[in-house]
């Protein structure tokens, strides 16, 4: 492994949504974590639209003296990862850590994902230790990560966990990356010569609430599978062979059959029949639906509308006007 130039300053990205409760002391105990490093570092806040008191206290925080913050406030919601790429596009440092603003990732990992970085690693992620989420949370992520594991040939353990480290390369590299639909922890693995992943612990969250309904989670299940790879129409034509196969050979027995015992045996096959017809017409639904899911991301990156737009960025020695390459 090739040792990278060591890390001369870290930048924290971290997505804000409505955790105005969190914020103090998400705050405090980000910058307490950042005071241990051995480099300079600076903490990207992204508002991703909130529609409480957040935006109001980010922007306190970073016109604040000495601040080492950033806030950069979206005109609305975009989504967690769409935050990410806006915060990332004005993170200057050598070294990219995300976070979560729930405190469920406790950011006293900072300076372990940083030191692990400085080995040689493109890319630090982390596996959630004992989570405290609901079963419900749990399974969906184990199922969330063995489909990336199964579809994408990517190992890492845990993808939905967001304490994170990018290596600048990789940060520029998914920063030239113009599809619409971005999952940044696989995406950054692509990129990734070498990645490893850390240990770290899990906290309930103590408030507020996860923005993260079921229909989330499923629309986020639908990007995960189509955003990187074409493997789930190679699977529709497989399992569409399969079933033609299926049904030319049941076609041949219930000739048989009709042959051997007579048209009464089932009554006349006709349940026999409407259950053949409804397999087939799921089968097409389900490959009318993967088959939309691709239409609609060409359509969406053909339009080539910005991921987000920046309203305002907020530090404590001006105030910054939006970049013109990411409005």
């Amino acid at each position: 492994m090739i040792m990278p130039a060591p890390v001369k300053k870290v930048s924290v990205v971290i997505p804000v949504y409505n955790e105005q409760e969190s914020l103090p002391e998400l705050l405090r105990r980000t910058s307490v974590a950042c005071q241990q490093l051995q480099c300079a570092y600076e903490i990207v806040l992204v508002d991703d639209g909130s529609s409480d008191h957040s935006a109001a206290m980010l922007t306190e925080a970073a016109v604040a003296a000495e601040s080492h913050m950033i806030a950069i406030l979206l005109n609305r919601n975009y989504g967690q990862h769409a935050a990410l790429m806006a915060g990332f596009s004005y993170a200057s440092g050598d070294l990219i850590v995300t976070l979560d603003a729930d405190l469920q990732n406790p950011p006293e990992e900072i300076p372990r994902l940083v030191a692990k970085a400085e080995e040689g690693y493109d890319v630090v992620g982390s596996v959630r230790l004992q989570r405290q989420d609901s079963g419900f949370r749990r399974y969906a992520s184990r199922m969330i990560n063995h489909l990336i594991q199964r579809t994408t040939g990517k190992g890492m353990g845990d993808y939905g966990c967001m304490l994170r480290a990018y290596r600048r390369p990789v940060i520029d590299a998914m920063l030239h990356c113009h599809e619409r639909s971005t999952f940044i922890p696989l995406l950054a693995h692509s990129f990734a010569r070498h990645s490893t992943e850390i240990l770290v612990p899990h906290a309930g969250r103590q408030f507020g609430q996860s923005k993260y309904s079921v229909m989330r989670l499923i629309n986020l299940m639908y990007d995960l599978v189509t955003c990187l790879t074409t493997t789930p129409l190679r699977m529709l034509s497989v399992v569409g062979s399969i079933i033609a196969l299926s049904g030319f050979a049941l076609a041949l027995l219930l000739v048989l059959l009709r042959l051997v015992f007579g048209a009464h045996w089932a009554a006349d096959g006709v349940f026999m029949l409407f259950a053949v017809l409804f397999t087939f017409i799921g089968a097409q639904f389900v490959g009318m639906g993967l088959l939309g899911e691709y239409i609609g991301r060409i359509y969406n990156d053909v339009r080539a509308r910005p991921r987000y737009f920046i309203q305002r960025v907020v530090s404590s020695e001006t105030f910054l006007p939006a970049r013109e390459d990411q409005k």
